[in-house]
């Protein structure tokens, strides 16, 4: 599991732990009452008022276990009628509802407000058997805490691209392009950007002959340029400035990876390198080849793997 992952999972049962008593309560306290909808939400406004955490709610309610809505929906706005006997199967929340304790679905949007939501199910049971679901709906801005967001995420993603480009794959071949004429210079360009003008992420748009970079004094704003800008000094335009202290890749690993670059683009005629970018700072590489195929991938291990395993068996790799 990754540290993306793991912050995830982190804060989600965190929210659960706090859940899981004020549900309980409210889950032992409506069995008696069970198909009564104004002694329900009688319950469930009074755990509101006693739990800080319920409080941030945006609704309470309960349904059975074919998702019938069968109480009123109760929040600190107060009790609302209008959807006693709503069919709630189709909710994205319905397919994992707990088999005991709570259970927490995946974030989703609220198709009325257009909030981003999360549900938390807490299940009730009479007599050991389970009849039916407490459920407490909440608005993921409402529960911010002051965590910082989780670090990089430094692991190899492999995405495929659209199905009709990959399809129709070996009808086509590469063409150069302007920027393919002159590629040794605009590498030389590139390197020199990055080891020595500040700039801490570049991608390559081989096919079209353009680059995006990203200042490390600026990096809120990106500069596009087309080939013919990148060699008519450009570097003028990009004062020097010392190597990053915070860069994840050396000076000499940035050259070998732009050189790979260069393979990749030129390896075969059909499986292909269309755009590259290396982010000096969290050290990551991403690819993208002619089969729409997209790779991002840690540095260290991009120039681990050869060329052959890029482009091996028809550039199956690639594609993946």
């Amino acid at each position: 599991m990754n540290i993306f992952e793991s912050a995830i999972k982190t804060r989600k049962s965190k929210l659960m732990e706090y859940l899981r008593n004020p549900l309980h309560w409210i889950g032992e306290k409506v069995v008696d009452v069970w198909g009564e909808p104004e002694a329900m939400a009688e319950i469930f406004l009074n755990c509101l008022n006693r739990d800080d955490i319920l409080l941030s709610s945006q609704s309470l309610y309960a349904f059975n276990l074919e998702g019938k809505q069968i109480s009123a929906e109760v929040s600190r706005a107060g009790q609302v009628n209008k959807n006693l006997g709503l069919n709630l199967s189709d909710r994205p929340y319905f397919n994992v509802r707990p088999t005991d304790g709570v259970s927490l679905s995946r974030s989703y949007t609220n198709k009325h407000t257009g909030e981003s939501c999360i549900t938390a199910m807490h299940v009730v049971k009479r007599e050991g058997l389970v009849i039916g679901y407490i459920a407490a709906d909440f608005v993921l801005f409402d529960l911010q805490t002051d965590h910082e967001a989780p670090g990089d995420r430094r692991i190899w993603l492999q995405a495929k691209g659209d199905p009709s480009i990959r399809g129709t794959l070996f009808m086509q071949s590469r063409t150069n392009s302007s920027m393919d004429e002159v590629l040794d210079d605009v590498l030389t360009i590139i390197e020199e950007l990055i080891v020595q003008r500040g700039i801490f992420h570049a991608k390559l748009h081989f096919s079209s002959s353009r680059s995006t970079l990203w200042l490390y004094d600026d990096p809120y704003h990106y500069r596009v340029h087309v080939v013919d800008e990148l060699l008519n000094d450009t570097l003028h335009a990009y004062p020097r400035r010392p190597y990053p202290k915070l860069a994840a890749v050396s000076p000499r690993e940035v050259k070998m990876v732009l050189n790979q670059f260069k393979l990749l683009r030129n390896v075969d005629e059909t499986i292909y390198l269309r755009a590259g970018s290396l982010n000096i700072i969290n050290g990551m590489v991403a690819l993208n080849f002619s089969c729409d195929g997209s790779h991002y991938i840690p540095c260290e291990e991009f120039l681990d793997k050869g060329q052959d395993f890029w482009v091996g068996e028809a550039g199956s790799t690639a594609g993946d």
